[in-house]
């Protein structure tokens, strides 16, 4: 066993605390990563407290994992020690059905096991990566371009793929008229992306102070939505609304922004449940869908986007131990636009 260190809660009112452990050491098809960066994601603080309600404890949080390989099991093929590699929202799924065969893990019928909080066939939970290593089956894990800046790649690996491969699914391209609803952790990766893609990128905020921030990622127009004539104004103006609030809002308002045969795609999940009026789709034969996360062989695919287009998140660097303060910012929203924890100082 190896022994390994981390920041755990205890219990859903608990603050996350140093936190000793062990990990297996690693199987013939497995690697040992000694973790650099993690990167802090709204489910880490809503699963420490027991929001989704299925919480094991100690529960160590952690998907948006960077890190160097310490060792690899003897059958390893894909990978070598000491290659810069990352690990996201789960580090196992079953490998057989439809989903997997076409390489859209996320989607396995027989469900994925996340990096936190994920039941092992041995009957233990996994453990994330606020912690200083972790043991990934080599399917699960992928290659980081040594020219992306790690500590704003770290996101990627969750915010940054779960953008990525909705605009892709989607065909979004130059010429979309695309609005990015909501600027945070998930909304300023959707804007880097879409722009990059060429599309005309309008951010929908109710907050006027983000339209600087908006335009320094790459938007090229910003609505107050606080001002109400806006949803008059900008009726049937949209090819495409990528919607990443996680707050009870009306997506309503916002279908009736589209065009006919206009898509909104739903990123952000709002606790509770949406009233949804059939007009808002009928009347211009408008759509609106979801999209979760990607595939293994996506989240490579949008690795080497990122790096050929110098691409990652906008973080603020923490230390482990202020992880607690930083749950507390990220719940008010004073970040721009994500923490990353630097682990080499645990």
């Amino acid at each position: 066993m190896i022994s390994a260190k981390g920041y755990a809660a205890h219990t859903h009112e608990s603050a996350l605390e140093l936190y000793s452990f062990e990990r297996k050491d690693p199987g013939e098809y497995e690697v040992l990563i000694d973790i650099i960066y993690c990167g802090v994601c709204h489910a880490d603080f809503h699963q420490s407290k027991n929001e989704y309600g299925n919480t094991k404890y100690p529960f160590v949080p952690g998907h948006e994992i960077v890190g160097r390989i310490r060792s690899i099991g003897e059958k390893v093929s894909k990978f070598k020690e000491n290659e810069l590699v990352g690990v996201g929202y789960f580090i196992l799924s079953c490998g057989y059905c439809q989903s997997c065969i076409g390489q859209e893990q996320q989607f396995c019928e027989n469900g994925i096991t996340p990096t936190q909080n994920g039941k092992l066939q041995d009957g233990t939970f996994t453990k994330g990566g606020y912690s200083d290593c972790i043991v990934v089956n080599e399917n699960y894990i992928v290659s980081v371009p040594e020219t992306l800046n790690q500590p704003g790649a770290a996101p990627l690996l969750c915010a940054g793929i779960t953008t990525y491969s909705s605009l892709k699914y989607n065909q979004i391209v130059a010429g979309h008229k695309v609005a990015i609803l909501g600027l945070g952790g998930l909304g300023h990766m959707a804007v880097k992306f879409a722009t990059s893609f060429g599309a005309d990128v309008t951010v929908l905020s109710s907050s006027a102070a983000k339209e600087d921030d908006a335009k320094k990622l790459g938007a090229h127009h910003f609505v107050n939505t606080s001002d109400k004539e806006h949803f008059t104004t900008l009726v049937n103006t949209f090819d495409f609304i990528v919607d990443a609030v996680s707050a009870k809002h009306d997506y309503n308002r916002y279908l009736n922004l589209l065009k006919k045969d206009g898509i909104m795609i739903l990123l952000g999940v709002p606790p509770e449940p949406s009233t949804l009026h059939a007009h808002s789709l009928t009347g211009k034969r408008r759509k609106i869908t979801g999209s979760f996360i990607g595939g293994i062989e996506e989240t490579q695919e949008m690795l080497y986007y990122c790096a050929k287009h110098q691409i990652t998140a906008d973080v603020e660097l923490i230390r482990p131990n202020e992880i607690n303060i930083a749950f507390e910012r990220m719940i008010k929203g004073d970040v721009r636009y994500r923490f990353t924890i630097d682990m080499q100082k645990l």
